[in-house]
């Protein structure tokens, strides 16, 4: 699958989710990140809007663990494809329950996440590419 070459922003999202209270995600991850994801892993990972609402209770905590397991495979494949990995299970978890105390926690973990994910698309473009040739 190719993938479209992108950089984004993942401080400006991460605050912006933080500022929303996790709706930006809700509406931002099913219709741009979903459909990537699912091919990335080859699997289907449970819907944001799930773990959003499973979280309410828990004052989220549950949706912050769905994202750390997300940003864990994202770590797995960036190591596949030996690419060095700004993310990670314990960055995403750590960033946004110890972070919040300097506000740019989350946001730095959000960045992180955007920056694997986007070099993991690139490489792969790469590696289509050398092999269509």
């Amino acid at each position: 699958m190719k993938y479209k070459e992108r950089k984004r922003p993942g401080f400006l999202f991460g605050m912006i989710d933080l500022c929303t209270a996790g709706t930006f995600f809700l509406f931002y991850f099913p219709f741009v990140l979903e459909k990537e994801v699912n091919s990335l892993f080859n699997k289907k990972v449970q819907p944001y809007w799930l773990a959003y609402i499973l979280g309410i209770p828990n004052l989220f905590i549950y949706t912050l663990y769905w994202m750390a397991k997300v940003c864990e495979d994202t770590n797995k494949k960036a190591i596949e494809l030996g690419i060095k990995s700004h993310t990670s299970f314990k960055h995403m978890f750590w960033w946004n329950i110890l972070g919040c105390f300097i506000l740019v926690g989350p946001a730095i973990a959000t960045w992180g996440f955007f920056k694997t994910l986007d070099e993991i698309e690139r490489k792969i473009n790469e590696i289509d590419e050398k092999t269509t040739i």
